[in-house]
């Protein structure tokens, strides 16, 4: 059975402004549970953001992360998937680009995100990664 995006993405995603301080999207990713978040200009996608991000290409370089933007620390060279697209040709992106992310978009309008988490708990969520992926931190 052919099984397309639209069935195992993330649907509705958290989006911020460009504009955003590194430390507002820190926050929201803490309190809504989230490792990304999708960085949009109006309703334009401009890039995707992950915790990973936020330290490696803001918070490391020192500075006031209430000062310093998501603009500056997001991917703006984005592979993206639509919703009605093959399961199978997201793997395959996120193999090509070795990316663990890809937003979904329809219409140009961004609509979810399919992680390699969301792969592992459909494909095999009795291995390590779907345990993982599935499994909520404690406090």
């Amino acid at each position: 059975m052919t099984q397309y995006v639209r069935d195992i993405m993330t649907s509705d995603p958290v989006t911020v402004e460009p504009q955003t301080s590194v430390a507002a999207v820190a926050r929201i990713m803490r309190d809504e549970d989230l490792g990304a978040v999708l960085v949009t200009d109006g309703d334009h996608l401009r890039g995707l953001v992950t915790d990973r991000d936020l330290v490696v290409r803001s918070i490391a370089d020192g500075g006031d992360a209430d000062e310093i933007t998501v603009a500056a620390a997001c991917t703006d060279d984005l592979v993206t998937v639509r919703p009605d697209e093959e399961l199978d040709h997201a793997v395959e992106l996120m193999r090509e680009h070795a990316v663990r992310r890809i937003p979904v978009v329809d219409e140009d309008h961004a609509v979810g995100i399919v992680s390699l988490g969301d792969l592992a708990m459909e494909r095999d969520p009795e291995s390590a990664l779907g345990d993982i992926s599935v499994a909520r931190p404690t406090e």
